[in-house]
């Protein structure tokens, strides 16, 4: 992914002796980077904490959405060093290990957010068109070790990235590229098509799937639990921002499709694709602050959650100013 926009640039770059006019703005591009980063790790900290520290275990849906807040926090607590490779015009500083590190985290989060998202959807098909005959398949247990498959899974699909990373000494520059074309494009179809068209086929089927359903409850009159209404309501909505800020990503290279099928001329591939993919990679990127976002505006069950947490710190902190209290008259009474 990052490697895309360094090219971007390169390509812009070249493109201005043959008149086709792109500009990168480094610094605002280095201040939403680090903006996203910082709400990102704040956010996601939130949210993980709410779910490790609430009293009651997690719920199936709630362990699959942990499990994405800890892929979005492991993207932003890497971006501040690509906000500083952009910042110093890719200019790599930080060695040989931090560039296949950053690239790997960012590949990583490709893979697992989809994933992830791949089995909130599974999981509301099974509640709602499945309920009884699958009921197995949405027990704690049998989540947890789905979340550390897609994990592997993640990581597993992010070794070519990270043998394919090597520092580049160019001009005045020591650029992190890759430099194999053959596993560079094998990577991209891998993205592609493990990353996109499979998962987002089972999306698709899943919420199709869910809307009839909840289409047929509600032309029978068949009223749902609040505590379901509030979960689809979720679901569906971290649904729709995923979609929202992931599929123009995999989009950004339709204009290269154009250009090579000889419907657009060079100079305006070069112009869409460099603008288009700016965008759509830094919107792939908001994703990971969105997420939380949606957990406490639309996640009625999460801001119970937090109610109580609050409720609970509240009373141990009472208790223990109650303690307090009271071993200090003790103290008194046996001095006087």
């Amino acid at each position: 992914m990052v490697a895309n926009i360094s090219s971007m640039v390169e390509d812009g770059n070249q493109s201005n002796s043959n008149n086709c006019s792109l500009e990168f703005n480094n610094l605002g591009v280095t201040a939403y980077i680090l903006s996203i980063s910082v709400l990102g790790i704040v956010l996601n900290i939130f949210v993980l904490t709410v779910f490790v520290l609430h009293k009651k275990p997690c719920t199936v849906a709630e362990i699959y959405l942990s499990n994405l807040a800890a892929a979005d926090l492991f993207l932003v607590s890497f971006l501040p060093f690509w906000a500083a490779n952009v910042y110093h015009k890719f200019d790599w500083i930080f060695g040989l290990a931090m560039c296949k590190m950053v690239n790997v985290s960012i590949l990583m989060n490709v893979y697992c957010s989809i994933y992830f998202v791949v089995l909130i959807s599974i999981d509301r098909y099974l509640a709602l068109v499945h309920p009884l005959s699958l009921e197995k398949m949405r027990r704690p247990k049998f989540a947890k070790i789905c979340c550390v498959v897609v994990w592997i899974l993640g990581l597993s699909l992010s070794i070519p990235k990270f043998i394919n990373r090597k520092l580049a000494p160019d001009k005045n520059i020591t650029s992190c590229s890759e430099l194999d074309e053959t596993l560079l494009q094998a990577t991209e179809w891998m993205i592609l098509v493990l990353g996109f068209f499979i998962p987002i086929s089972i999306i698709f089927f899943c919420t199709a799937k869910i809307l009839k359903a909840l289409r047929n409850r509600s032309i029978q009159g068949v009223k749902m639990r609040k505590k379901d209404q509030k979960a689809n309501a979720l679901v569906l909505a971290v649904l729709l921002a995923f979609l929202i800020c992931w599929v123009p990503y995999h989009l950004r290279s339709i204009p290269t499709w154009l250009y090579k099928a000889r419907i657009l001329a060079k100079c305006s591939s070069e112009i869409i694709q460099h603008f288009c993919g700016q965008f759509f990679t830094y919107l792939a990127f908001f994703n990971s602050v969105a997420n939380p976002i949606l957990y406490v505006i639309v996640g009625r069950n999460f801001r119970d959650k937090l109610k109580e947490l609050i409720n609970q710190w509240d009373q141990k902190r009472s208790a223990t100013i109650r303690l307090t209290t009271a071993s200090t008259r003790i103290l008194r009474s046996v001095k006087s």
